[in-house]
């Protein structure tokens, strides 16, 4: 293994943002040492451009798995915010070997079968197929003021408008494949209080916490956007899983 002080970090972001999301934390972990991954997926952020309705779950999967290719990448920390979480689970069933732990912030932690509009439920997932029907083309789900994700000052509310970018239809929709590598693996949820996740998927998350010495619960007293609006405490987060601990306000359940 590699020493914990140069544990490397990717993190992937959630749905309608892009790498961008994560410049606080990046330069916060670089600073301290930790070479720092912000893959933006396919269509999304700087790869607007990119947006067809062709892109689905597997584009981003293999968007990931290209990153850790490409760049070498072994024993780092895996990061998932919210819809990242499901790229992440499907690329760990072919990084697993070269991921030292995954960390889920807000994330959604599927298993195999499993959608995003099944796992948010039938009204929420009804909400964005109609956005997407009267702003999206019928394909794509348009982008949202950001206040949707619990911000609330103007300045970052402003600044993420700025940023955010549609997302294919077909990444909501898919099904993923396996994920038992994601779910066997050791790594830690990062529960936002209040959380954007369906009350499901946080209780299955917190029983996993309760059964698996492998796998940790943390609180951070956050909207969902924890990397925004609490970068310190966040950041001292993800280095507490490398094995590590930074001077942060914390709180272990």
């Amino acid at each position: 293994m590699a020493s914990t002080q140069h544990v490397g970090f990717v993190l992937v972001h959630g749905g309608r943002h892009g790498g961008w999301a994560w410049r606080d934390v990046a330069s916060r972990l670089r600073a301290l040492g930790h070479p720092t991954y912000t893959p933006t997926l396919t269509g999304l952020g700087e790869r607007a451009h990119l947006l067809r309705p062709e892109i689905g779950l597997e584009t981003h999967v293999n968007d990931l798995v290209g990153v850790f290719e490409y760049e070498d990448l072994s024993d780092v920390v895996l990061v998932a915010h919210s819809y990242g979480g499901m790229p992440v689970a499907g690329a760990m069933q072919k990084v697993f070997d070269r991921v030292r732990t995954v960390v889920w912030v807000d994330a959604h932690l599927p298993r195999e079968g499993e959608s995003i509009f099944e796992l948010i439920g039938e009204e929420r997932a009804a909400q964005m197929k109609k956005m997407a029907a009267e702003n999206g083309e019928g394909w794509y789900v348009p982008t949202s003021d950001a206040s949707w994700w619990g911000l609330s000052d103007p300045d970052q509310i402003a600044w993420v408008n700025s940023k955010t970018t549609p997302q294919p239809m077909r990444t909501y929709l898919d099904r993923i494949g396996p994920t038992d590598r994601a779910w066997s693996h050791p790594g830690t949820m990062i529960e936002c209080t209040p959380s954007r996740l369906p009350a499901v998927e946080v209780a299955r998350q917190r029983a996993r916490a309760e059964s698996d010495p492998h796998f940790h619960r943390r609180l951070v007293d956050a909207c969902h956007e924890p990397m925004l609006t609490h970068p310190d405490e966040l950041t001292a987060l993800l280095v507490e899983a490398t094995g590590q601990t930074v001077q942060s306000p914390r709180r272990p359940v």
